[in-house]
């Protein structure tokens, strides 16, 4: 039979039935309803921008309102900010509890600072259209992303100093040395510990779930902007945000003591990542832990499909490729994402990922977990190449 000529069926579609629609998006909600956990009590700030989907804000402070809380709304120009205004900052630290799409979120020492005081927040990069509570990533049970993130904080090894590894087929030979300490201080986050939801003091999670946690970030050193990470090696990512495609050829970008030192490699692509990166400072490395998420799907700040990596970037100057391509991304020209797909990475003599794979996707409790909701295999193999 000719393969050129064929026209046939030989998979399934997509059910379209109403029940089965109608079905599906309950699950959704089901998370959406345990992620926004607005308590009677709460005093509520939305940090929201004038792209983000108004639906979105109306289903939030919808949950708010049928809770008794009466919720603040900042709509910004942006959702850019690199720190809290000042008009702001009253308002922000009067909450308990916070959404959030603006970027300063996670790195701004005054929303750490609230955080350690008790604010709960939750950051929704990732949910900035209603349509995407129809997507399967927004319906897979945060407890199996729970669970996931548990099963690769134990592959850390405890009670003594080792390295993060990374490796790949195009050369990646890259080491992050950590210490007991920065092992206790990074994992002890919420969501190292698999918590999916607000709901404890000082919480911060991401909605969809999930973007990261992170393998590596600066809560390991406590935030210390002094504190220089003696991290070596050359990393070949597959791509970048702010590129259509994947990197037609081979680039390598150098650390040394946390920093970029230089981006190796040929043609328009490496002269663009040379101008930007050099000198610029890794601030989080964060892997996927959504079976669902789309995996070639990296706008806007890296894929968030089970072992795929984001290396992000603080710049040391804006960049002016951002500000062409991207005029309005939901960070600023000052931070960059690189990706990978199929990286190794060892914690000591642990095998957190292994070509690309997360090795907790096929640890017992894992299979267990998601035994219960469905086929394990579907449910943590199946994974989506786009929406």
């Amino acid at each position: 039979m000719s393969q050129e000529n064929f026209a046939g069926q030989g998979v399934p579609e997509d059910s379209t039935l109403p029940t089965v629609l109608t079905g599906l998006h309950f699950e959704a909600l089901e998370n959406f309803f345990k992620t926004f956990a607005v308590r009677p009590d709460d005093r509520m700030v939305f940090l929201a921008d004038r792209k983000l989907d108004p639906q979105v804000i109306a289903a939030i402070c919808g949950v708010a309102r049928a809770r008794g809380v009466k919720p603040w709304v900042i709509v910004s120009d942006t959702s850019q900010h690199a720190t809290i205004p000042e008009e702001v900052r009253p308002i922000l630290a009067n909450a308990t509890f916070v959404v959030s799409t603006w970027f300063c979120s996670i790195i701004d020492p005054f929303c750490i600072g609230l955080r350690k005081q008790g604010q709960r927040w939750v950051k929704i990069t990732y949910f900035r259209d209603i349509k995407l509570l129809h997507t399967a990533q927004a319906r897979f049970p945060i407890e199996i992303v729970g669970e996931l993130i548990r099963q690769t904080a134990a592959l850390y090894p405890q009670g003594k100093n080792f390295e993060l590894k990374f490796s790949d087929p195009r050369g990646t030979d890259f080491a992050i040395p950590f210490t007991a300490a920065m092992r206790d201080a990074q994992l002890a986050s919420n969501r190292w510990r698999g918590r999916m939801t607000p709901e404890e003091p000082g919480s911060y999670i991401h909605y969809l779930p999930t973007h990261g946690p992170n393998l590596y970030d600066r809560t390991s050193v406590k935030d210390d902007p002094n504190v220089v990470v003696d991290m070596n090696g050359v990393v070949f990512p597959h791509w970048a945000v702010g590129f259509p495609r994947p990197f037609s050829s081979r680039i390598g970008v150098r650390f040394a003591s946390d920093r970029i030192v230089a981006v190796e490699g040929e043609g328009h692509e490496a002269e663009i990542l040379r101008d930007m990166l050099v000198g610029g400072q890794l601030i989080e490395l964060g892997c996927g832990f959504n079976p669902k998420a789309p995996r070639k799907v990296i706008y806007p700040a890296g894929s968030n499909s089970p072992g795929a990596l984001h290396f992000g970037i603080d710049l040391a100057k804006p960049s002016d490729h951002i500000r062409k391509v991207m005029p309005e991304w939901e960070e600023p020209p000052i931070h960059m994402d690189l990706v990978s797909f199929d990286t190794t990475v060892t914690a000591g003599d642990a095998m957190l990922i292994d070509e690309g794979f997360l090795n907790a996707l096929r640890a017992p409790p894992v299979v267990e977990m998601a035994a219960h909701y469905g086929d394990p295999v579907d449910l943590l193999e199946a994974w989506p190449e786009t929406y």
